[in-house]
């Protein structure tokens, strides 16, 4: 006897959630799978993975929402998620992937002033 033959429910309350997923489950699990350590993913741990990723997104969006200009325009702007992912410490391990835009000349401006102050040293 399988467990879905113990317990009917079961299977009503998995097709229901998955219902409740946006992201589609197949990028995610060819992400999960691109790493060399996993073998094979339990579609649970797939739902799992999905939802939380999901609840992270939409709590980072919430998050720079809050704090950013989004509130008088009623938007959201890549600023907005950059300066949440600089300023929260939460976020902070994602200042490498959403770094503040910056102009090429003031990127020029900066690297100059650095390569001149190695010269001085």
């Amino acid at each position: 006897m399988t467990m879905s033959q113990n317990n009917p429910d079961k299977d009503d309350q998995t097709s229901g959630s998955k219902k409740t997923i946006s992201l589609p489950l197949s990028r995610v699990r060819l992400i999960m799978k691109s790493s060399p350590d996993v073998s094979s993913i339990n579609q649970d741990a797939l739902f799992l993975t999905t939802k939380a990723t999901e609840l992270f997104v939409q709590h980072l969006a919430l998050s720079s929402f809050n704090n950013g200009s989004g509130k008088e325009t009623n938007s959201l702007s890549y600023s907005d998620l950059a300066n949440t992912a600089e300023e929260t410490e939460t976020f902070h391990f994602l200042t490498d992937i959403l770094p503040k835009k910056i102009l090429a000349r003031d990127y020029l401006k900066s690297l100059e002033q650095v390569q001149d102050e190695e010269a001085d040293i």
